[in-house]
Order: C-alpha cells, then structure tokens, then sequence
C-alpha cells in the first residue's frame, strides 16, 4: 500500500489547550501517523505574543503572528484560540480554502454555527468540534453520528465544571456562594469574567450546540432561557439536602409535545432540584455530565472531566485522528443534519414541577387561601410542609411553607408566583426552583 503523503497541520492558539496539543502533536508523531496512516506535520502556530508561547513550551520556530500564510498551506487547520474574531475569519479562510477546521470554540459555535457549516458544506470540507462541549467528554460525535438514526427527546447535562464546584462545595461543606466563588477563584476554574460561567452564558452556548446536533435545528442562542446561580443560597442547600434533593445548573433540551399549541423543542439553562440518587446528582466537583433520553437507545450518561488544558486536547486530537483519517481514505466532508426546522418554543411551555417557598402571615386560614391560589392558576399542589420560628422563645409572626407542585407549564406557575406576591397573606416569596429528574 502506498504511503500517502504528510498532512500538514496548522494550530490558531497557544494557551492552554493549544500548548498540550503542539506538545501531543510532537510527543506523539509517529504513534498518530501509525493510526492514521500518514504523517502529522505541525507547520506553524499562530500567536499573539510569541515569547508567551515559548514559555508554554511551544519550539519558537514554529510559532508566528501571520495566520494566513500558514492557514493557506495547511490540509487540517485547529483552532484553539477563543473569542469570536478573529477566530471567524481564520475559520472561515481556511474552510473556503478546503481545508477541515478543528475547534473548541463554543461561543463562536453558538452564534456563527450556521455561518460556517454552510462554508464548510460548499467546499466539501469537515467541521469538527468535540472539545467545544464538556471537555474530554465524546458527547458530540454520539449525537452527530452514533445516534443520528434515533430519536433524541431530551438531553440534561451539567455541562460547566466551574459552577458545578461552586454548587457541590455549598452543598457537601455548607460554604456560602461567595466562599466558593473565591475557592473556584483561586482554583483557576473561574473564566477571567465569572458571570460567564455563574449567569450560565457558557452553558447556554453549549445547550444551544447540543441541541442544534440532537434535534436536527438551528438554534439561536438568543432562544435559550438563561438563569445563574447567583440567588442559590446556603440556606436552599440545606433545605434541599433535608429533602433528599441537591442543588444543580443543567442545560436542559427537551422536544415539547404539542398539547393544542406548537410542537417543537425548548432550551435552557437553570438551577434546579434534582434527586441526589439520579445520575446528575452525583456528579461531584469540577466534572461534567450528559444525560441522554433517546427513544430506541433508551436512557444514556457520558461523564468525565469538562475542563483542563489536557482534557481538552484530548478531544481536539481525537477530531484531528478523524479528520486526518478522510483525508487518506478521501471523499468530500459530510454536511451536519441541520434541517428538521422545528421551532424554539419559549421556556413558558415548559411542563416541570416546582418548589416554592414562601413567608405567610402565621393566622387561621392563610394555608386555604394559598391552596386556592395554586388551584385557579391550574398548578396542583403536591407536598406543603410548614414551619414556624421561635423569637426569643416567643412565636413568630410568621410561618415558612414550602410548597411541592405536580407538573405544571412555566407560563402556568409564573403566573400564581404573581398573583402570591401580590396576596396580603404572603410576607415574601423566598425562592422558585424547578424540580427535574423525576
């Protein structure tokens, strides 16, 4: 069999996850030209301070600060260097050049993904972009290929380490969200912004990948409902550990039935309620996990680290490894299955149950008028668990109820929120979270 020829390789990015790729890429030369059957050329990496890079220990004379000249001679371009420009145009190049694009760039994914798909599709180029959703983890290419011949209905996934460590060290050592912000914080596991991972905009990139990918749907980032962590208290944790439950952000996409409106499919990304015994639930640390509910594969959970220079790498050589290998066999790249065109349905036709918790006035007859509340808001009441605090050994004035909710729409739970808040007989509405997992 003929050798075929050296696949030249250009790397956008030295940071740290394109520093452990040049360095994988060197180490591991021959181990990968045997797996793929032809040679791994690094031929440049593009910089922006190049002494930075060289400390990193990327070899100086790979590195320059002329993307173009290398984006041109490449076959494999990687693009590891974040943000949205001039990681766009570097993309988009090297596509219309005919060259495959490897990148872990998920804001860049979230709002141009249509854009370059379609420029890699033109050309008969590959897009590939595992390590752009939970680190290490193979989530994209089991939606993209394994199960592209099911039908995904829901996926659930913590798919930010950085606020999953936040939440479990709340959680298992009773520390307040500041605590553990500063704990992430020096970890290194906070963005340089932390109100990219605690507002959720991170995960609300990722969401809107995934479920691009499991429902065959463009969908916009604008269109996935976004809420952080930063209103979860100490003092939730510990009611939800009392209850059996565990406090997580998820990334949740889910087909919406139709029930006499639009059927479509529904992305977000909250903090909820989630059994401590469910899959989710165990998930410690700074590790991210997808949970997958598939119609003939049934129930599915990839888990593993979500973050780390290495961890990322990892998933980027793996693209590489694929990428590398169509090229020896030949044929043109395969256009992602993008064209179902369901809607994006707003979170208010979400059906989920809910926890609320409120202060009431500690008189006869406030708990009747509660449960009327929920009854003409067509929410059915589940669990209500009452407690009253002693004041200096007197009685307070007021009561906590903590109400439990059968499944109920968004839009229907919005609104008998509204219409506590505006009841004499309620003091303050402590806390609203989603119960998932059930």
């Amino acid at each position: 069999m003929q050798e075929y020829r050296p696949l030249r390789v250009a790397l956008l990015g030295a940071g740290s996850v394109g520093s452990q790729v040049a360095r994988l890429l060197i180490e591991n030369k021959a181990e990968l030209a045997a797996r793929v059957g032809a040679e791994l050329e690094l031929i440049g990496v593009v910089v922006r301070d190049i002494d930075k890079a060289v400390k990193a220990g990327v070899p100086r004379q790979l590195l320059t600060t002329e993307a173009e000249d290398v984006i041109v001679s490449a076959d494999i371009v990687i693009e590891v260097m974040g943000g949205i420009e001039p990681a766009r145009t570097y993309i988009l190049q090297a596509l219309n050049s005919g060259s495959d694009v490897i990148t872990a760039n998920k804001a860049l994914l979230a709002t141009h993904g249509t854009e370059l798909f379609d420029a890699a599709e033109q050309v008969g180029a590959q897009l590939y972009f595992e390590a752009a959703v939970a680190g290490a983890i193979p989530i994209i290419r089991p939606l993209r290929e394994s199960l592209a011949g099911d039908k995904v209905n829901r996926i659930m996934g913590i798919v930010n380490g950085s606020t999953n460590y936040i939440l479990d060290r709340m959680d298992t050592e009773g520390l307040s969200l500041e605590a553990a912000m500063a704990e992430a914080t020096e970890l290194g596991y906070l963005e340089a912004d932390p109100s990219l991972d605690v507002e959720g905009y991170d995960a609300a990139q990722k969401a809107a990948i995934l479920a691009s990918l499991a429902f065959h749907t463009e969908v916009p980032l604008d269109k996935v409902y976004r809420e952080g962590i930063t209103k979860i208290t100490a003092a939730q944790m510990e009611a939800a550990k009392r209850d059996g439950y565990v406090i997580k952000i998820l990334a949740i996409a889910e087909r919406i039935p139709a029930n006499g409106g639009e059927a479509g499919v529904a992305v977000r990304v909250h903090p909820v309620l989630i059994d401590r015994k469910h899959p989710l639930g165990a998930v410690r640390g700074a590790f991210n996990a997808v949970f997958v509910e598939a119609e003939a594969a049934g129930e599915l959970m990839f888990y593993g680290a979500g973050a780390g220079g290495v961890q990322t790498a990892s998933a980027v050589l793996g693209d590489l490894v694929s990428a590398a290998k169509r090229h020896v066999a030949g044929g043109p790249g395969l256009a992602d299955s993008v064209h179902a065109n369901l809607p994006v349905l707003p979170i208010d036709r979400v059906h989920t149950r809910y926890q609320v918790t409120l202060e009431v006035t500690d008189q006869p007859g406030v708990l009747a008028k509660i449960a009327n509340t929920f009854s003409a808001g067509n929410v059915s009441i589940e669990t209500v668990e009452q407690s009253v605090r002693q004041d200096g050994g007197k009685r307070s004035k007021t009561a906590t109820l903590e109400v439990g909710t059968h499944s109920a729409t968004d839009a229907e739970l919005s609104a008998v929120v509204k219409a506590l808040a505006a009841s004499e007989s309620v003091e303050s509405i402590t806390s609203v979270i989603r119960v998932e997992g059930i």
